[in-house]
């Protein structure tokens, strides 16, 4: 549902659209529709978004904002990211209120995932 004057869609750039998009679909299960060669949609990531075809890519040292996932199995979802492509960038560490990694996906955009601290 669309809210009035709430966050709606995000949008990416992407260095290699189709390798990110093999990334987030392996990863975290996102769909995509593709609408013509330089731009691809997501959806069922929480908030709907899409990538551009770009030689730039969003990263904190760059001063992007940082797009943070939740997992309820950090080390697991560490090793999807791993496993599909991704390199980790800030391992795990602690943080008040819990735990998370940074990581950068094939088109060289950094993201986080955090969870709960451990019990």
């Amino acid at each position: 549902m669309t809210s009035h004057e709430k966050f709606n869609y995000l949008e990416y750039p992407a260095r290699d659209l189709g390798a990110t998009k093999d990334f987030f679909t392996q990863v975290f299960n996102w769909q995509f529709t593709d609408y013509g060669p330089e731009y691809s949609a997501f959806s069922g990531a929480g908030l709907d978004g899409g990538f551009y075809a770009s030689d730039q890519c969003a990263s904190m040292q760059n001063g992007s904002a940082l797009m943070v996932f939740y997992s309820s199995a950090l080390e697991q979802t560490q090793q999807k990211v791993e496993k599909a492509g991704g390199v980790i960038c800030k391992p795990i560490f602690s943080f008040p209120g819990g735990r998370r990694f940074h990581f950068v996906e094939p088109s060289g955009n950094e993201f986080a995932v955090w969870s709960e601290p451990q019990e």
